[in-house]
């Protein structure tokens, strides 16, 4: 008997085991490596930290009228139990099941200061193949954060994923959107939609429209046939090209402009120019520069060069005469604010609205055409918490970019809106972005992102300043120096491609029209570190407007209806006998 009872034992845990081997983890990306494939969020996106595991977590933000849940079905089995668990950071953080077929289950933290795991248990109806896993925080209570998220238990049945999609070609095209069709497939669900091997969208019908595009550039698309077993191989690709849309807008900007800035507060070696004696070549004309009473005042003051330091300065009439007669002749004056030594913080919601009325106050006594935002040195940094340049948190970002919107509100459509930050604060984030996921980075780094992302639509003219900087990666994942036209194409290039931030394929800066974007070079070599002759500038349009005479970088695209240069500045322009503006005017014509 004692035999036969062990032998018995041994079957019932042979039979454990086997059905325990049985069960797998049937959520699809719950770690939120592949960004958001797999999940439908109505407010989510993927950050680099903080995360629980891997290299990416969940980050979502619930608005007064959405918890911000994000969402999969997956295939089960009838009659059989599930456990579900995940990890979550923040206040009021759900995790649960629907759908099961028997009780609906679900958990939650109060607060989750730091990593707290969550796990629930159901299971299925007798008919249930198929359940829909969650996460969602409350309403209006602030970010929260899910990673490592399982539903462990016995698969369903899922079959095979669809077959390729065939047919697949382009209809309308326009200078920012190609609308594509594709033949169905067979078992199919949904489709995704890939733009130049990237995934941008899905569509649960045979068509989409790809929108956000750069006008007079190819791209090149491919769609996938998606169901519960998975994703099929690419479709034949088929390209495009966007027509070249409209040339200046409503700013009446020519179709390529010369921007420079002008020494309008004070003196250097370039020595003062009046603003009437600034040749009719130069079509925005930035006044540097306007600067606030204190870092964080927000109160932004204009004072002219004084006599003592500026002999030669023309009278507060002549200068507002002069302003007058630049626009009675099509060109653009503009206020800058910042520079190397006008440090900017809007850290409190006082400073910013000090900021609207004192910007606009200048604007208003000098009758200008817009405005200049040049923030440099610690001007503009992230918190360690703020990770998502869609959506960022920072005050001195956050305040600036509702300062910018007012002003480009009150004064409306004509209202002309550029930024010059440097290289460091844009491009450096396609390496990093902030403090990092594991701490430790500049936090100035990209800190430039979330504003530009914010104002795009807003925003005229972004002349990045491809000077005073260190080797930055481009696309390529190479380094570039100054000193020659290969570091302003890949510079440029990115900024008219696009490049994912930090490295996160799915956190992709998108690019920028090609009529928002000028070059910014040193007019000398007294101006500036990175200042290249004539002939490189001419390598670097030929090379980003026609695709010749390139060097090593190679573009992504091409881009006749870039908007043109910026330098600093007219001044030191002026002291080398107009060198940059010549060469400018004979390329341009």
């Amino acid at each position: 008997m004692l035999t036969a009872g062990l032998l018995a034992v041994s079957g019932i845990t042979a039979l454990s085991s086997a059905a325990r081997a049985a069960d797998a983890d049937l959520a699809r990306n719950g770690g939120f490596e592949s960004g958001l494939d797999n999940w439908s969020c109505t407010a989510g996106t993927t950050v680099g930290s903080p995360v629980h595991s891997g290299g990416s977590a969940l980050q979502a933000t619930p608005a007064g009228s959405d918890n911000a849940q994000c969402a999969q079905t997956v295939t089960v089995q009838p009659g059989a139990q599930y456990t579900l668990s995940g990890y979550v950071r923040g206040s009021y953080v759900y995790l649960g099941a629907s759908g099961t077929g028997t009780t609906d289950v679900s958990t939650w933290t109060q607060s989750a200061p730091d990593w707290q795991k969550l796990t629930t248990t159901f299971t299925t109806g007798a008919s249930t193949t198929k359940v829909t896993i969650y996460t969602h925080g409350w309403y209006g209570t602030g970010a929260y954060y899910a990673d490592d998220i399982s539903l462990v238990g016995p698969g369903g049945a899922t079959g095979q994923p669809p077959a390729a999609p065939t047919g697949l070609k382009t209809g309308t095209v326009t200078s920012s959107s190609v609308g594509l069709s594709w033949t169905a497939v067979t078992g199919a669900t949904s489709y995704a939609i890939y733009r130049n091997g990237v995934k941008v969208q899905t569509a649960t019908g045979t068509s989409a429209t790809a929108t956000g595009l750069t006008p007079s550039t190819a791209y090149s698309f491919q769609v996938t046939a998606v169901n519960d077993a998975g994703e099929s191989a690419k479709s034949a690709a088929v390209t495009a090209t966007t027509t070249a849309g409209s040339s200046g807008g409503s700013t009446d900007l020519p179709t390529h402009a010369l921007v420079g800035y002008l020494h309008a507060s004070f003196a250097n070696g370039s020595g003062y120019t009046r603003l009437a004696d600034v040749p009719d070549s130069w079509d925005v004309i930035d006044l540097a520069f306007g600067e606030p009473t204190s870092a964080t005042s927000g109160d932004i003051r204009f004072n002219r060069c004084p006599v003592t330091e500026c002999p030669n300065v023309e009278s507060d009439a002549d200068f507002k005469a002069a302003i007058k007669a630049k626009q009675a002749a099509g060109k653009k004056v503009l206020i800058s604010i910042g520079g190397a030594n006008g440090q900017v913080q809007l850290t409190t919601t006082a400073a910013r609205d000090a900021f609207v009325s004192s910007v606009s106050n200048i604007i208003d006594t000098y009758g200008l055409d817009g405005l200049d935002i040049d923030f440099e040195g610690h001007s503009l940094s992230l918190n360690t918490s703020d990770t998502d340049f869609k959506n960022p948190t920072t005050p001195v970002v956050v305040n600036l970019i509702s300062a910018l919107k007012t002003l480009k509100a009150k004064y409306g459509s004509k209202f002309v809106l550029s930024m010059a930050p440097e290289t460091f604060f844009v491009q450096m984030g396609y390496q990093f972005y902030g403090t990092g996921k594991f701490g430790g980075q500049d936090p100035r780094c990209g800190a430039y992102l979330p504003v530009i992302y914010a104002l795009r639509d807003d925003l005229t003219l972004l002349h990045v300043q491809d000077y005073n900087s260190g080797p930055i990666m481009g696309l390529d994942n190479q380094y570039h120096s100054m000193g020659g036209a290969d570091f302003h194409i890949a510079m440029t290039d990115m900024l008219l491609t696009g490049f994912p931030v930090a490295g996160d394929a799915g956190n992709v800066f998108p690019p920028l029209r090609p009529d928002q974007i000028a070059i910014g070079m040193p007019a000398s070599t007294n101006a500036g570190n990175g200042y290249v002759a004539p002939a490189e500038v001419t390598k670097t349009l030929d090379c980003l407007t026609k695709k010749t005479n390139c060097g090593s970088y190679a573009t992504h695209g091409t881009w006749p209806a870039m908007r043109g240069l910026m330098t600093w500045s007219v001044n030191w322009d002026r002291f080398s006998n107009w060198e940059f503006q010549k060469n400018f005017d004979a390329y341009f014509g």
